[in-house]
């Protein structure tokens, strides 16, 4: 079920859609808004807004995107939480939100008291990048490196706490059993640029974000980080070849209020999934390298909560916090 997904949508324009991914799943009720909890024009929004005019025409309604942002995405998540479970009001998750359960100590809008899934939007994998520096050119040869300098030597590079990139660190730390020292960066634009420097030597990164970096020399690619070899960098293999059972992605899904009827979600995820398999959208993703991510409600609910225990075990194990 998991695929590499969305991160940025094509440069202007609607999506021209066949005859048959017009036609109306059901029939048509009221509007639909897709609560996200980032600002316009990110990654998150940017894929809600694909996903939603897509759905406008499928479903025959209107399917739009508000952004409720603050607090890290949780005041959106709040606000999907305390809705009417009729399935007009839906929140656009991302992975962040299963590292939060155990991340933030006080976090209330837990899964599983809160929501039902609806369906899987996207997903994307992260590579493994060093500075050219760094005499480093496989997965063996970095854990190798690692084990023969001091522990904490060699500086990985990370957007924040808990944020993707930290998790992906310390997940590479417990299963390879040596120890890269995160260093924490307040956004990506910082880490990236003292990482081309060679300040820092290390950073599991979204592909998108690096791939300039790779191309011109500035960065070398190690690893990709799914379970499948990326069709971007498709001679690179994966950290998984040399770790096993080594995953770490960013994905999105949608997130309904836990009461909501199973026929209305059935509905949306069916709807969700005609969307994400027509040409249109995969033609889109594909140019920024990345797929759609397709599965059912229980698909999505699994998903999500092998997520949420696969980072309750770094968390606890780091002592991680927020």
């Amino acid at each position: 079920m998991r695929r590499r997904a969305f991160i940025a949508l094509l440069g202007g324009g609607a999506l021209a859609w066949p005859p048959a991914a017009r036609a109306q799943v059901g029939a048509p009720g009221p509007n639909i808004r897709f609560v996200v909890g980032f600002s316009a024009g990110g990654a998150t929004d940017i894929a809600a807004r694909v996903l939603a005019g897509a759905l406008s025409q499928i479903l025959g309604q209107q399917v739009f995107v508000e952004n409720r942002t603050g607090a890290g995405g949780t005041l959106a998540t709040q606000e999907v939480a305390g809705a009417a479970p009729d399935g007009t009001t839906i929140l656009v998750t991302p992975s962040a939100n299963a590292a939060n359960e155990t991340l933030f100590k006080d976090f209330r809008y837990k899964y599983d008291d809160y929501f039902s899934a609806v369906a899987p939007v996207a997903q994307i994998n992260n590579v493994l990048v060093v500075h050219p520096s760094l005499d480093v050119r496989s997965v063996g040869d970095l854990i190798s490196l690692a084990k023969a300098r001091p522990p904490g030597e060699i500086l990985a590079a990370s957007s924040g706490v808990g944020t993707a990139n930290h998790l992906a660190n310390e997940l590479f730390n417990m299963m390879a059993g040596l120890k890269l020292t995160s260093v924490q960066y307040r956004g990506g634009g910082e880490v990236v640029k003292d990482l081309v420097s060679g300040q820092l030597k290390v950073m599991f990164a979204p592909i998108p974000t690096v791939l300039p970096f790779i191309h011109s020399g500035q960065l070398r690619a190690v690893a990709t980080t799914g379970l499948k070899r990326d069709t971007l960098l498709p001679n690179l293999p994966t950290v998984a070849e040399s770790v096993p059972g080594f995953e770490v992605s960013l994905w999105l899904g949608l997130l309904a209020p836990k009461a909501t009827p199973r026929p209305v979600i059935a509905r949306l995820s069916g709807a969700t999934a005609h969307a994400l398999a027509t040409d249109e959208v995969k033609a889109a993703f594909a140019k920024q390298g990345v797929d759609a991510f397709i599965g059912t409600p229980d698909d999505f609910a699994a998903f999500y909560r092998g997520e949420v225990e696969k980072w309750r075990k770094v968390i606890v194990a780091t002592g991680m916090s927020l």
